[in-house]
């Protein structure tokens, strides 16, 4: 099916439009109902992104959407048929070890503006409150000194909290102490507006562009929070993290 643009928002006496759109793939016309969906863009020491692009890569994820908006970097590159392929954030689903099913979004970019990210965090917070979606988890990667292991859960609503404190997870009050910029704070920021729960998983890196370590410290702990079966070893983040690279 061929791209839509979202619905115009209502502003203060006039109609503000979303410049967002989506295109559907593989027989997709919208994001499939589902208990996780994990969100990452490129950032500190890439964490959430090397995470997200194993298990894209190790399970066979299928490829459903792509997210475009004109403020992405002016960058078209080549996918794995060779054909070019327009900046955007791929939307995948894939088929964990355990026979769950969960969405995913990765990229290669995030809009260059601050009102892009608004625009891109606002439509896929509204596209997946709209499919059902239960919780989107955002991943990200916070600069710390080496030999700091930490993993920071982070949540933009009282009821999010009160959520991961139920399965027994402590919430930070303190980290990051800068707070989060670009698309992974919209997102996280923005979900409680849209009625979409929403947390953010941070762990500790000592920034290089890609931390394998500080990846699989994220996959045990999203492992055990969360009770999930990610099937991801060292060796898939390694793999990863060299295509990254390359």
């Amino acid at each position: 099916m061929g791209g839509e643009t979202s619905k115009p928002e209502e502003g203060k006496g006039r109609f503000r439009m979303n410049r967002t759109r989506m295109t559907w793939h593989n027989g997709a016309e919208e994001l499939p109902e589902s208990d996780w969906l994990f969100h990452t863009v490129p950032g500190v020491g890439n964490v959430g992104k090397l995470v997200v692009d194993s298990l894209v890569n190790k399970h066979d994820g299928k490829l459903i959407g792509r997210i475009l908006h004109p403020d992405l970097p002016p960058h078209a590159t080549l996918d794995s048929d060779g054909l070019l392929t327009p900046p955007c954030l791929e939307i995948h689903t894939v088929t964990l070890p355990s026979s769950q099913s969960v969405v995913t979004l990765s990229s290669n970019f995030q809009p260059l503006s601050p009102a892009g990210q608004y625009e891109v965090a606002s439509f896929l917070l509204q596209a997946s409150k709209d499919a059902g979606i239960s919780r989107v988890l955002i991943l990200a990667g916070l600069l710390a000194e080496p030999g700091s292991e930490a993993v920071h859960v982070v949540c933009p609503s009282k009821e999010d909290s009160e959520a991961m404190e139920k399965i027994g997870l402590e919430v930070s009050k303190e980290h990051p102490s800068a707070g989060i910029i670009g698309m992974t704070g919209m997102v996280s920021s923005l979900a409680p507006t849209f009625g979409q729960a929403a947390t953010c998983v941070i762990a500790e890196t000592v920034g290089t562009s890609v931390d394998t370590v500080a990846a699989d410290r994220m996959v045990a702990f999203l492992n055990d929070s969360f009770e999930l079966n990610l099937g991801l070893e060292l060796d898939n983040t390694k793999e990863t993290a060299e295509r990254l690279r390359a």
